[in-house]
């Protein structure tokens, strides 16, 4: 039987034909048996495939007329919308579902795709928060931070459970063989930090099997020190939307500093630039999985295009066929010992 991915038609910044125009590209990476299940209004859905000339077997339709505004309440819009693509895809997610969907993506309102994944997926056995893994892009290879904003107050739990799952994401689907596990910190002495820190760091020593390193600092992020760095939502949150800022803005003053000096050499770099930035675009990367979710969601960026929906299309077949929740599961219960502070 195939895979089954439901996809927020809704969701983003740019409108349903950008979302739609992604599915579209993204049936390259799909098998004759695979399905996109596109949740949204069923005449807009209907009207751009036939547009396009681009309905497939492979494309089924969901019909949810409502779509959550970027700024709305989320747990207030998950339970007054019922009708919205966030809630409908949730619920197609769960394991109740009648015809539910192997795995679903949204680029709209996170904080909604957060609520209604609780509130209807439920987590996954030992999980006390889901976290959201986004995969930086960096010269020495991918570095999966968590949380990027689900949980801006965490406990020491939680961010121990989300060094234990970040580290099967980046050892499944990014093939790091032992990945080195970083606990983002005002500094890298023992003696440093809040309290919350240093309870974290204790729970990750002691737990057998994780590589992990000790406290790392926001400068070490891109410097290859550790290939899964933990923090609190606010902080990855900041850290993601500064990085994602910085990116852009380094690429523009590199080109523009060239162009100024020798327009025919600007041209002759042009393609090398592009290059960098492409290995370093976060489009590339799609979405970012909301780990401990009994289910799969990948949460898009807002600002997402065609080639993002596409990628996350590619990035969430390959998390359903890593079976990177059951690993998620077996581990987190061979470990409950070193959460309730017993020798491991």
């Amino acid at each position: 039987m195939g895979t089954r991915i439901g996809v927020d038609v809704l969701g983003g910044d740019h409108g349903p034909r950008v979302i739609l125009q992604g599915c579209i590209d993204a049936l390259e990476f799909l098998n004759a048996d695979d399905t996109l299940v596109l949740i949204g209004p069923a005449d807009l859905i209907n009207s751009f495939l036939t547009e396009q000339d681009a309905h497939d077997d492979r494309f089924e339709i969901e019909h949810a007329p409502d779509g959550i505004p970027m700024n709305a309440s989320p747990t207030v819009a998950v339970r007054a919308m019922p009708d919205s693509t966030i809630v409908r895809m949730a619920k197609l997610g769960s394991k109740k579902a009648g015809v539910r969907c192997d795995a679903v993506i949204s680029a709209g309102n996170t904080g909604a795709c957060v609520a209604s994944g609780q509130m209807f997926m439920k987590r996954l056995s030992g999980v006390h928060r889901p976290g959201i893994a986004v995969a930086f892009p960096s010269f020495h290879g991918p570095v999966v931070l968590c949380d990027a904003g689900a949980n801006p107050e965490p406990r020491a739990s939680h961010l121990w459970q989300y060094g234990i799952m970040a580290e099967i994401y980046s050892r499944r689907i990014f093939h790091v063989e032992s990945p080195r596990v970083g606990l983002m910190n005002i500094g890298s002495e023992a003696s440093k930090g809040s309290l919350l820190a240093k309870e974290t760091a204790e729970m990750l020593k002691r737990t057998p099997g994780l590589n992990y390193i000790g406290f790392i600092e926001g400068r070490d992020l891109f410097a290859g020190t550790a290939d899964v760095v933990i923090t609190d939502g606010f902080v990855g949150n900041t850290v993601l939307k500064m990085a994602e800022g910085f990116a852009k803005s380094i690429f523009q003053a590199i080109g523009e500093e060239i162009h100024s000096h020798d327009p025919a050499l600007a041209a002759k770099f042009e393609p090398i630039v592009k290059q960098i930035y492409k290995k370093n675009d976060y489009h590339e990367h799609g979405g970012a999985p909301l780990l401990g979710l009994n289910g799969v969601m990948m949460i898009s960026h807002g600002s997402s295009e065609a080639r993002t929906i596409r990628a996350a299309v590619r990035n969430t077949l390959e998390y359903v066929r890593g079976h990177v929740n059951d690993e998620i599961v077996e581990r987190l219960k061979e470990l409950s010992c070193v959460e309730q502070g017993e020798p491991a």
